[in-house]
């Protein structure tokens, strides 16, 4: 019962479609800003996961590495002051940029799964 509370009139959580909606915007302005930073490359925005209180966004990126970490530091403001415009947020939260964990486990899954089917080729040799 607790649960529907927290819950609105859409059927889901507030944060949930708020997650969305900041993984929209970021995506577009992250592939506007690749246009006139270099260092950013290819950037694909896997998901947002923003605190309840929303002082606090977690970006998660396919691959993060220093350089774009570096990049997207320096972008950081502007991107929460597009968001603050785009969504008309009252309080527009802090972004963290992270390599999503699901990227890298899915890697490790995928690695082992080819090694389990090398080794099923070397057997029926």
């Amino acid at each position: 019962m607790d649960r529907h509370r927290h819950r609105s009139a859409h059927g889901f959580p507030r944060t949930a479609r708020l997650n969305t909606l900041l993984q929209e915007v970021i995506a577009e302005e992250v592939r506007r800003l690749e246009d006139l930073d270099d260092r950013l490359g290819l950037i694909t925005v896997t998901g947002v996961e923003c605190d309840p209180d929303l002082r606090r966004a977690t970006v998660l990126l396919a691959h993060l590495d220093d350089e774009v970490a570096a990049a997207l530091e320096e972008h950081r403001r502007a991107l929460q002051s597009e968001l603050g415009t785009q969504l008309h947020l009252r309080r527009t939260p802090a972004l963290q940029f992270v390599a999503d964990p699901a990227i890298e486990a899915g890697e490790r899954v995928e690695a082992a799964l080819r090694r389990v089917v090398a080794r099923q080729r070397d057997q029926e040799r």
